[in-house]
């Protein structure tokens, strides 16, 4: 048996050298396992069998959505749970052994078979301290490389790059010529509605004050999506903006700027200070506090679906970025965001992603914005989603579509990392003669289902005032921005019941 376990574990180390021990990926930090011993949770439960009954599909997988894992990975997990197996069976049957030979002893009235017993013994103990240092170690290379293993894909999503991305529907007016006069820039600044100027001094480029009525607008997009929500039965939660580096991983969040050699994290880390606690990082998307707000449950299934809807400041350093749109509003560092969240039964994601869609859908029809859905294909799915539906309005001061929106199934790739599960309703047939049949008896601690995840945008600020200022501003004879029309949906969450800031004419509601 050690032969077995000593071959199996050969044949894969030459791939293990550059892989690291368990910390969830470590992008911010060289510190080591920092996000292990800072955090409560238990260690990702990943499904080691399906990757392995499955080795073809997932490195095709991994290649179509540009995962970059290193060759081989996937068949380096499935030859890793191989040796797992066979490590757990040799210690179980050590430690069966070390047992037997411990009521031996117990029971043994002979001075020579007892000491013969407990040397036995002895060298059994040596042996369970070895073959558990080995499971302990092949556990720790099993999980750090399953977890660079992206989620599975929707059968429909396209494959390529974003330029495969298919269009599902059109909606609004149609939209309105390009034209450089209606860069939000410029309108911002004819208006006073934005300093960039004043911003870039005080932190630096890519950060903003909204002012006058573009502070009141960011409100009444807030309150007017979060309204839409609500009617839609998801329940409201304001979300810290700091969390813990680990929970982020474990929601799939690394974002990373491909154009930097290497590659470098889009998260910001906080600096320790002196603090002897887990590692901090202020949070890319509300998602994943939302996420952690479940981490660790055991819900019951007649709670199913859970909606939530968190109001947070989303923080990106890919702003900065080389090759990114960085022009006024469209990409900073820094923004308002509300997101949806949802928690289903395996049966149920999907339909979920569909109601997430259509309300969103009503929210950017209700502002009167030209956009399309797109089914996002594989290359741009993140690490979390199986399916991915972005929504882009027109901008014509830009000249192009931009992304207001993203809706994602995420099934259960972040609820095996996070812990949530949830505990089946008992089942009961609905004929005569099985009515009175008992129950169906309980499912043991492991084998509870995990549930699925979805999370879709119901608003990023930054970028709907660019849409909104650039569809709807006003010019004079001469070019001049002079007034901006917004849509009468927001009105009811003006401060100031729709009426103009003292000394100024800019809002027309139509």
């Amino acid at each position: 048996m050690k032969e077995v376990t000593s071959t199996l574990l050969r044949s894969v180390a030459p791939r293990l050298s550059a892989v690291p021990r368990y910390s969830t990926c470590r992008l911010l930090s060289t510190k080591p396992n920092v996000s292990q011993a800072s955090s409560t949770l238990p260690k990702p439960r990943l499904d080691y069998k399906a990757i392995s009954e499955n080795v073809v599909y997932k490195s095709h997988n991994a290649f179509n959505r540009n995962a970059g894992i290193p060759t081989g990975t996937v068949q380096s997990v499935e030859k890793l749970y191989e040796a797992q197996k066979t490590l757990s069976r040799e210690l179980n049957a050590k430690r069966n052994a070390r047992s037997a030979i411990g009521d031996k002893i117990r029971s043994s009235r002979d001075p020579s078979a007892k000491q013969h017993a407990l040397e036995e013994a002895k060298a059994l103990k040596s042996e369970v301290t070895e073959l558990e240092e080995q499971l302990s170690d092949v556990d720790d290379r099993l999980l750090s490389l399953a977890l660079s293993i992206p989620n599975d894909t929707h059968p429909s999503s396209p494959i390529g790059s974003e330029s495969a991305a298919v269009t599902l529907s059109m909606h609004g007016p149609h939209p309105l010529p390009a034209s450089p006069t209606r860069d939000h820039v410029s309108i911002a600044k004819s208006l006073s509605l934005i300093d960039f100027e004043a911003g870039s001094l005080v932190t630096g480029s890519s950060w903003y004050y909204l002012l006058n009525e573009a502070a009141l607008l960011e409100l009444a997009l807030t309150n007017y999506a979060m309204s839409i929500a609500l009617k839609h039965g998801f329940t409201p939660v304001t979300t810290p903006d700091v969390v813990r580096l680990d929970i982020a991983q474990r929601c799939g969040f690394n974002p990373r700027d491909s154009h930097a050699d290497p590659p470098v994290s889009q998260m910001y880390n906080l600096a320790s200070l002196g603090y002897d606690g887990p590692e901090l990082v202020l949070t890319g998307t509300a998602e994943i506090p939302l996420g952690g707000m479940f981490a660790n449950k055991l819900l019951n299934h007649r709670d199913l679906p859970i909606k939530v809807v968190g109001l947070g400041k989303a923080f990106r350093s890919e702003a900065g970025a080389r090759g990114a749109d960085t022009r006024g509003l469209y990409r900073v560092h820094q923004f308002t965001k509300l997101e949806l969240f949802a928690l289903t039964d395996e049966a149920g994601s999907e339909e979920m992603m569909e109601e997430m869609k259509r309300m969103q859908i009503e929210i950017f029809e209700g502002l009167g914005l030209s956009f399309r859905v797109l089914d996002m294909p594989t290359e741009e799915l993140g690490a979390s989603a199986f399916r991915k539906y972005d929504m882009e309005a027109w901008m014509p001061g830009r000249g192009s579509w931009g992304e207001i929106s993203s809706t994602s199934n995420c099934t259960d790739y972040q609820a095996r990392r996070l812990h949530i599960r949830y505990r089946p309703s008992p089942s009961t047939a609905g004929s005569t003669e099985t009515v009175l049949s008992p129950p169906t008896p309980p499912l043991p601690p492991k084998s509870l289902p995990f549930v699925h995840t979805l999370n879709g945008t119901a608003a990023a600020i930054p970028r709907l005032i660019v849409a909104l200022l650039e569809n709807g501003a006003r010019f004079d004879d001469s070019g001049n921005a002079i007034g901006l029309d917004l849509p009468s949906s927001l009105r009811p969450f003006w401060v100031g019941g729709g009426s103009n800031l003292p000394g100024r004419d800019v809002v027309q509601w139509v």
